[in-house]
């Protein structure tokens, strides 16, 4: 039987929500959130792709994960099932190694012009990563995290 492993981050970041949400539905964005331990491709057939600009509900293709930015290690056949421009976005997934992937990012105003950034994360292992479970949880936890740290670092270094 599948087992499901949740887990939410928050974090205030030192820019407007229109700031961040410019920079977080960006490969340039996102890749520089994974870095320097991993990058995401693009899925072929799409350049110019940002998550504002996706079809809802449809599946893009397929985004390879690279260790290190180099070494192609995973997939996400990433689809965006929910998008609120300039808000959320609803990713809703498998991946080579997740039966499951749901990553719901939120970009909410919060004081003094900041920004509340939360990312809640569902995922499914498939079964040969299912007694992974746990240390996958919590090794993305330190990942989303660490994603978090260099969003912020980003908009501290204007």
């Amino acid at each position: 039987m599948a087992h499901t492993w949740t887990f939410t981050h928050r974090s205030e970041i030192a820019a407007s929500p229109c700031e961040v949400w410019n920079r977080v539905v960006t490969p340039e964005g996102i890749n520089d959130e994974l870095h320097p331990w991993l990058s995401m491709s693009v899925p072929r057939g799409h350049p110019n792709l940002t998550i504002d600009t996706v079809s809802v509900g449809v599946p893009l293709g397929r985004a390879w994960l690279r260790l290190f930015g180099l070494v192609p290690f995973d997939y996400d056949l990433l689809t965006i099932a929910v998008l609120e421009p300039g808000r959320r976005f609803r990713e809703e997934s498998t991946m080579a190694s997740m039966r499951a992937w749901v990553h719901d990012r939120t970009v909410e105003p919060a004081s003094s012009g900041s920004t509340l950034v939360t990312d809640r994360i569902s995922m499914t292992p498939r079964m040969l990563l299912t007694p992974a479970g746990p240390l996958l949880r919590r090794t993305l936890e330190a990942f989303f995290a660490h994603r978090h740290r260099r969003l912020a670092a980003h908009f501290a270094a204007r």
